[in-house]
């Protein structure tokens, strides 16, 4: 559950923002499109650990929110200009919406972690239950 709520936060405040960033200079990726993949790619992502919580699901979600907090900390503390087909997302100014979302970010990337290594694959458990060990 922790997972799910923490990329539904990653996702609606990606979604809220991402008319603002369409003008986001550098790359060839428009910062608005950016913003709107990551919202839906995380609303995806929650949809799927809560409809099949594998180890493969937790694994993706890990991915999905550790990456989108990596770049929310990267770009508040380091300009890097545009990076290949990336705009230049910095930004350093830190306020509410921000903090929900990388809050959001690390709640679900560590949740996901936690998820990743305590959860036992079902089609491995079924297996384990034939072979005769």
């Amino acid at each position: 559950m922790l997972v799910a709520l923490g990329l539904v936060a990653d996702a609606v405040v990606h979604w809220v923002f991402a008319p603002e960033m369409r003008f986001v200079e550098g790359g060839s990726i428009r910062g608005d499109w950016l913003f709107y993949v990551q919202a839906a790619l995380a609303a995806a992502v929650a949809v799927l650990v809560l409809g099949m919580p594998r180890r493969w699901t937790y694994a993706v979600a890990f991915l999905v929110a550790g990456s989108a907090l990596g770049a929310v900390v990267l770009y508040y503390f380091v300009d890097v200009g545009a990076l290949g087909p990336l705009p230049n997302m910095h930004e350093p100014v830190w306020y509410a919406e921000k903090t929900i979302s990388a809050v959001g970010e690390g709640v679900a990337a560590l949740a996901a972690l936690v998820g990743f290594l305590t959860t036992r694959d079902p089609e491995r458990e079924r297996e384990g239950e034939r072979s005769p060990v």
